[in-house]
């Protein structure tokens, strides 16, 4: 298998440097800055597993759409791509397609943005690991309390809303075929997002 067919690691099959036998977020992404992850690839750890994904241009396209739609309402520094953030839950360190974090946020000690301060996260879906997008990441974006998770799914032509946080799970759900308006004007984002030149796969 070459690296470029990877989109998952199973870590428990990885010998990490860490000396001690308890995997930390941290200790997972200093082994990664060490390997030679391929261009074009995002990487992140979801409930302890390393994924690697290759962003797709229709993947890109979507991505570019909906920044440049929340670009229009908020400043370049409320908006996050591909940014490590660490969630709840058992090894969670998202590198979210698109963040929007509140007005005033600032990065801790380790120079990480908060999951308290984020307001709208919106994922793109990719082959290899939509089950994270709809299972384990839903759950903790719940868990974390984000008002706002929104799917963008290229191979159903759907976008998928969710809101209204609580124990883990989100409470409302609303699905819209691509090339409907997205009425977010009474939420965090306040705005009606524009799926009409939403590519599919």
């Amino acid at each position: 298998m070459t690296v470029m067919e990877i989109d998952r690691i199973d870590t428990d099959r990885i010998e990490m440097a860490d000396s001690s036998d308890e995997r930390t977020l941290d200790a997972m992404f200093e082994w990664l800055e060490k390997m030679p992850v391929p261009e074009g690839f995002k990487v992140e750890i979801v409930e302890g597993h390393i994924f690697m994904s290759p962003q797709r241009n229709t993947h890109w396209d979507i991505i570019a759409d909906i920044y440049d739609q929340l670009r229009a309402q908020f400043p370049r520094t409320r908006i996050k791509s591909d940014v490590r953030i660490d969630y709840p839950g058992h090894l969670n360190g998202f590198a979210t397609d698109v963040t929007l974090v509140a007005k005033g946020a600032a990065m801790d000690a380790k120079g990480l943005w908060r999951y308290q301060d984020v307001e709208f996260v919106a994922e793109v879906i990719s082959k290899g690991t939509a089950a994270n997008d709809y299972g384990p990441k839903k759950a903790a974006y719940a868990e974390a309390g984000v008002p706002i998770y929104l799917i963008a799914d290229p191979y159903t032509g759907k976008c998928h809303l969710f809101t209204e946080p609580k124990e883990g799970d989100y409470l409302s759900e609303l699905s819209i075929h691509f090339g409907q308006d997205l009425d977010l004007t009474n939420t965090a984002v306040d705005l009606t997002l524009k799926t009409d030149e939403f590519p599919r796969d």
